[in-house]
């Protein structure tokens, strides 16, 4: 019986693979065309620089920002391992999200001062709260369309022509929008320019793909009961190191808004910078997706994580030991790192265990990758105010080092326990 179900399951995939994976292609271009222009480790730090002038005040805005991200995943996973269909949901917290993109853009043009500092920290917290819903159910119906085998060309593809618009319109945003203050303020112009770019993505979603049953879906349990459910998660050797792992190299995450405001007090922090290692940063992320995506299809994902974090490595060490053209190139290897990193992150916990936990590995990596960079940011803030950074740049490459050791020494590739 069970394997009439997923015999039924697979033949709707197939016969509907090309409208979804069109479908997901383009939502995924104008989305991440649009957050990355929030996403990116250059205009959210240099909005909040601007606002206060304060690296302490930085990391606050970071930190809500990461903290949203913590407490909604585990909720949104219980919500979708439960349901037979998630696109609605999905529908639902992607909306939300872009709201609070299109209010960063309306409080930009309207308050100043404190009120605007207030309002944005109030807004980073929702915002990050709905991106951790939306991540657990986007990555879950993307689990439910697109085979395991051809995930990595999409998002290779996918990354490869947002990332690449991104990166355009980030260099655009600093040099024109930021620098002459288009619209009365350059900040808000961007924010609103991301959220109708984000929202055409959605709409392209919401009436394009056509989403199959679950083959398998969790019986509802209360919320409480699920937490304690998260052992059971563990007990699977390789996710557990990889879990492990995934918070060492969250920890270097933290320091990538911070390397803005470095390279900053070494060659200025105006339009014009901020749109050049916006270029550099978004560039080499989307150049490198399309191999990150192909070494995944045919090598697996594990080699992806390795090779993202050895590329980080690379970009911290030209960070500290370069000078002039050399920190815009430290910020492309951080990206290329960045773009393997996430790639990897995203697709290896699909690849972990029974199909029925996915929404809840998401959401645990999600939240133990959330809590992480939610505390993280007020930690580097404060540090770099009273020590500057090198505790920082210290804690970035201990934490990369352990997490590649991990990687490279416990995790086993997941596909190779299939065969």
């Amino acid at each position: 019986m069970q394997h009439d179900v997923w015999s039924r399951h697979h033949a709707f995939v197939e016969s509907n693979l090309r409208r979804n994976y069109a479908a997901t292609l383009i939502h995924g271009v104008f989305g991440m065309t649009g957050f990355r222009l929030i996403y990116a480790p250059t205009i959210i730090p240099a909005y909040l620089y601007v606002q206060t002038g304060s690296a302490a005040a930085v990391g606050l805005g970071m930190a809500l920002l990461q903290l949203g991200g913590t407490l909604s995943p585990v909720l949104s996973g219980a919500r979708v391992e439960s349901r037979n269909h998630i696109l609605p949901y999905a529908i639902t917290v992607g909306s939300l999200m872009r709201m609070m993109v299109l209010a960063m853009a309306l409080t930009a043009w309207f308050l100043e001062g404190r009120a605007l500092f207030a309002a944005t920290l109030a807004i980073f917290l929702a915002l990050g709260f709905f991106q951790g819903a939306q991540r657990v159910a986007f990555q879950m119906l993307m689990a439910k369309v697109i085979p395991i085998d051809r995930r990595g060309r999409l998002q290779g593809v996918r990354n490869l022509l947002g990332g690449g618009i991104a990166a355009v319109l980030a260099w655009a945003a600093g040099v024109y929008f930021i620098e002459q203050q288009w619209l009365g303020n350059g900040y808000a112009t961007t924010f609103l320019f991301a959220f109708i770019l984000t929202t055409i993505g959605l709409l392209v979603l919401q009436f394009g793909i056509k989403e199959p049953s679950a083959p398998t879906i969790r019986q509802p349990v209360p919320l409480r009961e699920r937490w304690g459910q998260f052992a059971e998660l563990l007990r699977h050797r390789t996710y557990r190191f990889f879990l492990l792992a995934h918070g060492f190299s969250s920890i270097a995450r933290v320091g990538l808004p911070f390397w803005t405001l470095y390279v900053g007090e070494r060659l200025g922090l105006d339009g014009y910078v901020i749109g050049a290692l916006s270029l550099a940063y978004l560039a080499s992320e989307t150049v490198s997706n399309v191999l990150w995506g192909q070494i995944g299809d045919r090598y697996g994902f594990r080699l992806v994580y390795l090779g993202a974090l050895f590329c980080s490595l690379v970009g911290l060490t030209l960070l500290v030991a370069g000078e002039g053209a050399m920190l815009y190139a430290a910020f492309a290897a951080l990206g290329f790192g960045m773009s393997g990193w996430m790639m990897a992150a995203l697709t290896l916990v699909l690849e972990f265990g029974a199909h029925e936990d996915i929404p809840m590995r998401i959401a645990l990596t999600t939240t133990v990758e959330g809590a992480v960079s939610s505390t993280g940011p007020i930690i580097a803030g404060l540090a770099i105010a009273a020590l500057g950074f090198m505790p920082l740049i210290v804690a970035a490459f201990l934490s990369l080092g352990l997490a590649l050791a991990v990687v490279f020494w416990r995790v086993s590739e997941p596909r190779s326990q299939l065969s």
